[in-house]
């Protein structure tokens, strides 16, 4: 079972050398160990034992079968690759010694090398010899040649003496470019001498060239083979350029010459030279209009003769009808800003608006059906940017707006003069009063209005809002005059003769600018008046139905001084003279139309009521008895009932009238017990909240039996329940003011009577 001593130092350098050997070995015979028992562990499992014997000794010599098969392959690669090595070591060998013969055979021949070295320089020399030897007759006949060109040139033969001119430049290029490349720039300067001639012929040509594309147009109608010759020669040059340019070795003097790019210069300058430097005179007034069709008519023409004729004289490269399309659209953009910087008036700002949003890109010019679709606008700028045509669109509202200013002014001033006149104002069909103010402004601004909507949606919305605000402006004018008119009349009743019958057509007008004031609107759908204007109409109705209610009073003033009185009580015909007055002025406000017929008669009935319980509260009569509360009260009934029935008969329903406050006043003063007075009286200020602690205290003294207890209990009633107005209440009281009674006079302290 154990290792002697020897076998174990037999072992040590085995294990030495190969220790993995070893590791395999033991991990083999472990797995082999823990298989058996695996497979063996029953005694019943070793009847097998000779079979797996076999079996194992069979795989065993299979895997030392191909390990031995694969060791012999590998050992023969071995040997084939050290012979191969041993070959090429051979090789190897020998090359070195032939290199080593080599490097002594050329030591040997240095000395021929300087010779062949010589031999090299004088067979250069040579050949440069031999080729100035084959130019030299060229280069003599140079100035020869020179005379020809300018001959030809003089003949208009212009191909030959390109030809002739390329020739002579070639040959002063190549002496130039061999110059440069052996570094001999100092006679360059010679070469560029004797050439010199070369320079003032091809400024010649260049010459005859530009004006042959300067008259352009009229070439490609009347002779375009000279055109086309010019073109010609253009392109040959450009070759040239694109070729030495590539090279990018040598560039002789000139180059690139550049004569495609002047072509275009040269032609530009044609289109634009004379038509867009128009003297001053043409870009004002009058002129503008017959500048601008001069310049719609020309450009249309000569696009019309690039389109169908010279595109067919030039390669399709030059694209010439968009290079002229797009020259005329800058010039014009340029042109039409020049004419901008002047100061011209509302109808040169229109034409030009017109002409470059409208006129420009319609059938009559860009837009025509011969240019289309080769010529397209479109994809430039735009002829005027937003920005100018804004501030341009603005320029024209202001000149607009100082025409309508002048002309409303005008207009009032007519107006104002009219409500001085000896006769009544011009009535419609119909038979209301009225003048030709409405009509002449609504007609300004709506043509203004128009004009603008065939330029921009934008500048139409300009001008309309210029013409509210002018309308605004106006309306508070006119209410000036109207204010102005009414002072006079004031110092003399007699100025104007018609005084009330111009307020009234004053109204009418008004009503009539009101109800066409949402025609201005562009937008058909938005008919609403800005709230602003609307205002400013209802102050000019305000002013003028204040103005005729003054009238009124005026007439009613005198018989109102009459109330309350004795004769007034016992029976008279007051009210019915305040009736016969009423009456006229009814008469007269039927010359207005309805919505302000009606409310002249509101406003007329609130001023009759407010002037009677104002005379009856501030002259107060206190009833001295039982009977003269009963004629008081009749009295006060009849009145009321007249009127109501007057204002009735004149159109205005019971429930819009203010008269209603004379009944209830009533009902407090025929009160016969004094103690239901707190009721009555707070009945009273919820139907008329306006109603002060005076207002009741005057009303309980025109009483005459009102104790001081029950005036302290209705009072204190009233502080108790203090009132609001509702919205949309007409106030009847609160502009009556009634006198504060007298202070009993005191005693230093004492008490009070």
């Amino acid at each position: 079972m154990g290792m002697s001593a020897g076998d174990e130092r037999a072992a040590s350098p085995r294990d030495e050398e190969w220790p993995e050997a070893e590791k395999a070995e033991k991990l083999a015979r472990g797995a082999a160990l823990k298989w058996a028992s695996g497979v063996f562990y029953r005694p019943e499992k070793l009847e097998g034992l000779g079979h797996y014997r076999r079996r194992e000794t069979q795989r065993n010599n299979s895997i030392q079968s191909r390990l031995k098969s694969t060791v012999q392959s590998y050992l023969e690669g071995v040997s084939a690759g050290l012979e191969q090595l041993r070959s090429a070591a051979q090789e190897v060998q020998g090359v070195c010694q032939d290199l080593g013969a080599a490097r002594w055979a050329l030591l040997d021949s240095a000395d021929h090398f300087q010779g062949l070295q010589q031999m090299r320089k004088l067979m250069e020399e040579h050949v440069q010899l031999a080729s100035v030897v084959q130019v030299l007759p060229q280069i003599f006949s140079v100035h020869e040649v020179f005379s020809h060109i300018l001959q030809l040139l003089h003949g208009q033969h212009l191909l030959e003496a390109h030809v002739e001119l390329m020739m002579v430049e070639q040959l002063r290029d190549d002496i130039l470019s061999q110059l440069h490349l052996r570094g001999l720039s100092g006679a360059q300067a010679t070469v560029l001498s004797y050439f010199s001639g070369l320079q003032d012929l091809n400024e010649s040509l260049a010459k005859q060239l530009w004006d042959i594309v300067g008259s352009s147009l009229r070439l490609v109608r009347e002779d375009p083979v000279l055109f086309v010759t010019a073109v010609r020669i253009i392109e040959r040059e450009e070759k040239i350029d694109d070729a030495l340019l590539l090279e990018a070795t040598f560039l002789p003097p000139g180059r690139p010459k550049g004569w495609r790019q002047k072509f275009y210069q040269v032609l530009q300058d044609t289109m634009t030279g004379g038509r867009f430097h128009a003297p001053r005179l043409d870009a004002e007034g009058p002129g503008l209009a017959k500048h601008l069709a001069a310049l719609q008519k020309d450009i249309v023409s000569e696009l019309h003769v690039v389109k169908d004729l010279m595109v067919q004289c030039v390669p399709a490269h030059y694209n010439i009808l968009s290079v002229c399309t797009a020259t005329y659209h800058q010039a014009l953009s340029s042109h039409l800003q020049e004419i901008l910087r002047e100061d011209l008036d509302k109808q040169g700002l229109f034409l030009l608006l017109e002409w470059a949003l409208r006129v420009y890109h319609s059938p009559e010019m860009m837009g025509h059906p011969d240019l289309l679709p080769e010529v397209d606008v479109s994809a430039l700028d735009p002829l005027m940017s937003s920005e100018l045509v804004d501030q341009t669109e603005r320029r024209y509202v202001m000149k607009v707006k100082a025409s309508v200013v002048e002309w409303m002014q005008r207009t009032l001033e007519v107006e104002f003069k009219e409500w001085f006149r000896e006769e009544e104002p011009e009535t419609d069909h119909e038979g209301f009063f009225q003048s030709a103010l409405p009509a002449i402004v609504m007609q300004m601004l709506n043509e203004n209005i128009q004009v603008a909507s065939l330029i921009t949606d934008s500048l139409q919305q300009k001008i309309y809002n210029m013409a509210l605000e002018e309308l605004e402006a106006f309306l508070g004018r006119l209410r000036e005059a109207l204010v102005q008119c009414g002072k006079e009349h004031q110092q003399d009743r007699a100025v104007p003769k018609y005084y009330i019958s111009h307020l009234l057509a004053v109204l009418n007008n008004n009503l009539a600018l009101s109800n066409s004031v949402s025609s201005l609107h562009p937008d058909t759908a938005c008919r609403e008046v800005p709230g602003s204007l609307q205002a400013a109409l209802d102050r000019m109705q305000k002013k003028a139905t204040q103005l005729l209610l003054e009238e009124l009073l005026l007439d009613l003033q005198p018989l109102c001084l009459q109330l309350p009185s004795r004769k007034w009580l016992s029976g008279s015909q007051l009210v019915g003279s305040m009736c016969e007055v009423i009456d006229k002025y009814a008469k007269d406000f039927s010359r207005v139309r309805k919505p302000v017929f009606t409310l002249l008669l509101a406003e007329s009935e609130l001023l009759v009521a407010n002037q009677y319980l104002r005379a009856l509260l501030q002259r107060k009569m206190v009833c001295k008895s039982r009977e003269e509360r009963g004629q008081l009260c009749h009295r006060l009934l009849q009145d009321a009932t007249q009127l109501r029935e007057l204002f009735c008969g004149l159109g205005l329903d019971r429930g819009q009238q203010s008269l209603e406050a004379v009944f209830a006043l009533r009902e407090l003063i025929c009160l016969k017990d004094p103690a239901l007075l707190s009721l009555e009286v707070l009945g009273f200020i919820t139907k008329y909240p306006d109603v002060s602690d005076e207002h009741i205290s005057t009303l309980l003294d025109i009483r005459g039996d009102v104790s001081k207890e029950v005036r302290h209990v209705v009072l204190e009633m009233m502080a108790q329940h203090p009132q609001a107005l509702p919205e949309g209440y007409r106030p009847i009281f609160s502009t009556i003011l009634v006198p504060v009674p007298e202070l009993p006079f005191c005693l230093r302290k004492g008490k009070c009577a």
